[in-house]
């Protein structure tokens, strides 16, 4: 039987700030918003609300996987809004394949074969007045993959223009903590 959504991520934003976060990781609001039971797994929930995504690394580190996302117009790590999964990191691969076609995707070694994140990164996004939607913040859940560059890649055109592998120096701009984290990792054998 899978735990419920709120004491899960609950579980895990605490394991988190326990065993990997940084002294100036509070995640205050995220914290805020679990302990007001807010739905966090619905994309309509404000302030905030939760998405994964995937750092999919090639074998040795050196590389990347990004995607030229639609709407943010910039290069990125897959990811998106949270749908069901039985973990949190399967939910950012979900989206890593859906968004480049990505093959052969595995969990890094570094979880361990758990589901605690990488990095959590709590950001904020513009709204989209259209749909009537505030700017906001997304608890991003991000995870650490392995998968092989020369596989082809297929780009999911209603979300992202392109798909690529990029110099892991790509992420300085997009996600230095990510970054910073992976470098002080040594590539699996």
């Amino acid at each position: 039987m899978t735990t419920p959504f709120l004491p899960r991520l609950t579980e895990t934003v605490a394991r988190y700030r326990a065993d990997i976060a940084g002294p100036r990781e509070h995640l205050a609001l995220l914290r805020w918003q679990i302990e007001q039971g807010h739905a966090l797994d619905a994309r309509d929930t404000f302030p905030g609300h939760l998405t994964t995504s995937a750092y999919v690394l090639s074998p040795d580190h050196a590389r990347i996987l990004l995607i030229d996302h639609v709407v943010i117009g910039r290069w990125l790590q897959p990811g998106g809004h949270w749908e069901e999964a039985a973990t949190f990191a399967a939910s950012a691969a979900r989206e890593a394949v859906e968004e480049t076609g990505v093959q052969g995707l595995t969990l890094h070694p570094w979880h361990g074969g758990g589901d605690i994140p990488f990095v959590i990164d709590s950001h904020d996004v513009p709204g989209k007045p259209a749909r009537g939607e505030p700017a906001h913040i997304h608890h991003d859940l991000q995870y650490l993959f392995l998968a092989d560059p020369d596989a082809p890649l297929v780009a999911q055109i209603e979300e992202v223009h392109a798909a690529a592998w990029k110099p892991l120096a790509e992420l300085a701009d997009i996600a230095p903590l990510g970054l910073a984290r992976i470098r002080s990792l040594t590539p699996p054998v």
